[in-house]
């Protein structure tokens, strides 16, 4: 059983670069329920264009008896600021204007969409957090929720590092690029019939390139045609991908949340890393996949030596980043000893 709850605000929420976002809501799914301690929680944490829907994403590690289980935790994925799926974001009506954002919602960065979260887990009168867990952006909020809060007593972070590097960053920039070179993109002012389709579908594309790897592809395509046309496979596979997004996804959120994971960097105004991560006294869990190219596992094992609690583990796949959203019987093998080993509530027999 579970449930879909927003919250909304009333007083304003104060972005890092001091933008005022009114009355805020932030959309959040939930199974289980609350112990008399408000204690037995985890927060599960979503990738870029996911939602608050874990059971459907997640669904490998999330249901009861499985490594997320509802029946002794009380589960909670919010989804984050900036999305098109319920939280406030560029879709969302400025109830100061009465008009959707758009273009003119602010940049935002991964401390931001903690800072909200932190505000549910407070209004949910949330004590104490025994497990944080995401994968991609979602590991990067995880990070930032461990050096923000004291509420969390162990973590589990995938394919991710401890600040977006430059390889990362120029490939979300060609992605906006391709959004910004939509006709219909027009600087973010664009009217409902007229959404820039084109790029955000062609920003998709790049970014199915960099989710996956050779090995994947060519298990998947090789040199093969569709049936009566020219066309290779691959490139009917990514006009599909690309299709696909535009369907469900806003491409000023796309904007937005690809410029919050380019903020990532656990230093950034704070000190060293070695400082900054030297002071996370939690068991932390950073899981690498040996095949992604967007995160190398380089990446991942650096993490763990900064953490003083940190534990390096590896998935093996040819499906590159997305692995994490795959690779679940490899996830419960490498996380259910992890859970069992750290001071938590949270044991699997």
């Amino acid at each position: 059983m579970s449930n879909k709850n927003t919250i909304t605000f009333e007083e304003p929420f104060i972005t890092e670069n001091g933008a005022s976002i009114p009355q805020p809501t932030i959309a959040y799914r939930s199974w289980g329920d609350l112990n008399e301690a408000r204690d037995n929680v985890v927060v599960v944490c979503h990738a870029l264009t996911g939602n608050a829907d874990a059971d459907e994403w997640f669904n490998g590690l999330l249901g009861p008896g499985k490594t997320l289980d509802p029946t002794n935790q009380f589960i909670i994925c919010p989804n984050v600021l900036g999305s098109c799926y319920g939280t406030t974001g560029p879709t969302s009506i400025n109830p100061e204007t009465g008009t959707p954002y758009r273009a003119n919602f602010p940049k935002i960065t991964i401390r931001d969409m903690v800072r909200l979260q932190q505000q549910l887990v407070d209004a949910l009168e949330i004590t104490g957090i025994e497990l944080l867990i995401g994968g991609s952006m979602g590991g990067m909020q995880v990070l930032e929720w461990t050096i923000m809060d004291d509420r969390p007593q162990a973590a589990v972070l995938i394919g991710m590092g401890k600040a977006h590097r430059p390889w990362a960053i120029g490939i979300s920039h060609t992605q906006r690029q391709a959004i910004y070179n939509d006709p219909n993109w027009n600087k973010g002012y664009y009217s409902e019939e007229h959404p820039p389709k084109k790029g955000l579908a062609l920003a998709r594309m790049i970014a199915m390139i960099s989710y996956r790897s050779d090995t994947d592809y060519e298990h998947k395509f090789a040199r093969l045609q569709e049936a009566d046309s020219d066309e290779f496979q691959v490139e009917s596979y990514l006009d599909y991908q690309g299709q696909k997004l535009v369907e469900r996804f806003d491409a000023v959120s796309y904007v937005r949340l690809t410029q919050a994971m380019d903020s990532h960097d656990v230093a950034r105004n704070r000190s060293s890393y070695v400082e900054v991560l030297g002071d996370i006294d939690i068991p932390v869990l950073v899981i690498g996949i040996n095949s992604d190219l967007l995160y190398p596992v380089r990446e991942q094992h650096e993490l763990a030596q900064l953490l003083p609690k940190g534990r390096y583990r590896r998935i093996r796949s040819t499906h590159g980043h997305d692995a994490f959203l795959i690779e679940f019987d490899q996830l419960n093998k490498i996380i259910k000893p992890f859970l069992i080993e750290t001071p938590t509530r949270i044991v699997h027999y």
